[in-house]
């Protein structure tokens, strides 16, 4: 589900649908799915493949 959290592999950041990423431009309610494919983790800089749902 796109309304998940998910969290980064490497430095456990957690991206949450209802906050968004503001820093980013991605304003809150934005699912995972909606993401763009560029973007990367505010944490690290680690790209999506490097997210798993939790």
């Amino acid at each position: 589900m796109s309304d998940r959290c998910h969290e980064c592999l490497i430095c456990r950041w957690r991206y949450d649908p209802k906050l968004g990423d503001p820093e980013a431009g991605i304003p809150p309610g934005t699912p995972w799915s909606a993401l763009p494919e560029d973007w990367i983790c505010p944490g690290c800089g680690a790209y999506k493949d490097d997210f798993e749902p939790v």
